[in-house]
């Protein structure tokens, strides 16, 4: 007798996947996903990602990313499977504040402990705030794009893909 999977079981074979079917692209959102041709994969014709299915436990995995993504398939949606390095995870959002908090800081410490003379005082009061702020404003941007690069969250892929077809038509006219 043949090991049964147990996985197996628990779905429905409707809501298998299957390499013959169209679903939405589970990254972007807003492109479908299809099987290649001649091949075991899909790819979404909207964002052009390539992802490599297990029938047996229906799940897709993502291939031409360097995140690990994985989603499972319900028959509805996809969900996603967590699968994520917990120590990479810390790294990046300590990272990530450390970006964000020390630069402001030392231009403000910096603007702080250069006394400013009685002939500078009436015009340029304001310029190490202006620079602080616009410090603390350049490295929130840096830093929320470098977390939805890592985490390719829908909208920013969405959007990302978007731009791109804009500015290629735009030349190509």
């Amino acid at each position: 007798m043949s090991p049964v999977n147990p996985s197996s079981k628990s779905v429905h074979p409707k809501h298998r996947l299957d390499y013959r079917d169209v679903y939405a692209c589970p990254i972007c959102r807003h492109g479908e996903i299809s099987g290649l041709v001649l091949t075991d994969a899909f790819a979404c014709n909207f964002c052009r990602h390539i992802f490599t299915a297990d029938l047996e436990e229906n799940t897709l995995r993502v291939e031409d990313s360097s995140q690990p993504l994985s989603w499972r398939w319900n028959g509805r949606n996809w969900q996603s499977v967590h699968r994520e390095d917990l120590d990479l995870t810390l790294v990046i959002w300590f990272v990530g504040l450390a970006l964000i908090i020390f630069p402001p800081a030392l231009v403000w410490f910096s603007a702080c402990s250069i006394p400013l003379t009685q002939i500078a005082l009436g015009t340029q009061t304001f310029l190490p705030a202006l620079w602080t702020g616009l410090t603390l404003s350049v490295h929130l941007i840096l830093v929320g794009w470098l977390l939805a690069e890592h985490y390719q969250f829908p909208l920013y892929i969405a959007s990302k893909i978007r731009l791109r077809t804009w500015a290629e038509h735009r030349v190509s006219k």
